[in-house]
């Protein structure tokens, strides 16, 4: 294994959308969605533990779960668990862990990923990040991983890429788009040059800190001005003096719709975001009548096309719901149909309203 290789595992969500299985104190990367054994970060850790060094293997997540993850994860080492003061989506997250990482080692090449995703086709996974890792060695660049398309998914971000390959496998970016409509979404699967954005990137790390110097000098000079205190005692403070100023800004906003030296890796090992309850039914085994239950305690009668998530410790049967997410918690139970899972986010924000955060 490479030393100079690194991984962050970003954990620090909330995954409102998975309410109400997913809560603020357990959200869904600590959680078996997919009744496997294990949870989504523990199998995002194994994956990236088969081609990367253990002891480079970061994880970054708010302070809020620290315990969560040094309980999950007694094999990372706990100076390996970076916690964040405050919510300020991916920017500052990866400005922090790569200002430490340069001070540890100058040479740091770093795949950054979520830590709720789902990947089946392990092998081709680590073959593609090592490609990425040796790319952004050679070549100041940074390099997404995209996956292509099966369907018209309105869900995902989408990357569109030149036709002509600047290494084997390897195109330059040319433009990036947020989530589209669903003609949108049609039009880029016919063109052939469009991928959904798996949200997984790889650099060295002294030249993203390049370019949040050029993209994003204001955040660039709070981590800058504090970095000699990193990977000391005095890091904590230093952070908690930073998180306030910080702009709360995804990476794909702050610096890879910008910079003009970004790639995309065409790829196809079994990726899924996991992002929603649609997308746990579409990676569960069905029964006959194409239900997904994840649960040991649960009837089904004439019910077809369901997503149920259950507990075992009582019965639940359910009869006539067609197209339906179910899940049942010990606190909580929420009915919803399927084409309705994007506004499950509204409807926590409603509970918030009506009942405060006793279930959230």
């Amino acid at each position: 294994m490479n030393k100079h290789y690194y991984v962050a595992i970003m954990a620090g969500g909330i995954g409102s959308r998975f309410w109400p299985k997913s809560r603020t104190s357990m959200p869904k990367q600590f959680l078996d969605i997919l009744n496997t054994g294990k949870s989504l970060i523990q199998w995002t850790y194994e994956r990236f533990a088969a081609f990367i060094p253990e002891e480079n293997i970061f994880v970054v997540t708010s302070e809020d779960y620290e315990d969560i993850v040094a309980q999950q994860l007694p094999q990372l080492n706990k100076q390996n668990i970076v916690t964040e003061p405050s919510r300020k989506n991916t920017a500052p997250c990866i400005a922090y862990i790569s200002y430490k990482l340069l001070q540890k080692d100058p040479k740091a090449a770093l795949i950054v990923a979520p830590s709720d995703h789902v990947i089946l086709d392990v092998e081709t996974f680590k073959n593609t990040c090592l490609k990425a890792l040796n790319f952004v060695t050679q070549i100041k660049a940074f390099v997404t991983l995209g996956i292509t398309p099966s369907y018209p998914n309105t869900g995902y971000g989408y990357i569109q890429h030149d036709t002509f390959s600047v290494a084997e496998g390897i195109y330059k970016v040319k433009t990036f788009t947020e989530k589209p409509n669903l003609e949108l979404a049609k039009t880029f699967l016919a063109s052939g040059d469009f991928l959904w954005n798996a949200g997984i990137f790889v650099w060295q790390v002294n030249n993203i800190i390049k370019a949040f110097e050029k993209f994003q000098p204001e955040m660039f000079d709070l981590f800058e001005n504090e970095k000699a205190l990193f990977n000391s005692t005095k890091e904590k403070e230093a952070i908690n003096r930073i998180y306030p100023l910080c702009t709360n800004i995804s990476i794909d906003f702050a610096i890879m719709e910008k910079a003009d030296n970004v790639y995309v890796m065409p790829s196809s090992f079994g990726w899924s975001d996991l992002g929603t309850w649609n997308s746990a039914y579409e990676n569960l085994e069905k029964d006959y009548l194409a239900n997904a239950v994840v649960g040991n305690n649960v009837i089904i009668i004439d019910a077809t096309k369901c997503m149920i998530s259950a507990t075992d410790n009582k019965l639940v049967l359910l009869q006539g719901l067609d197209d339906c997410i179910v899940v049942d918690t010990q606190d909580v139970l929420m009915i919803c149909k399927k084409d309705k899972e994007q506004e499950i986010k509204e409807y926590v924000a409603e509970v918030k309203r009506i009942k405060g955060d006793i279930y959230l």
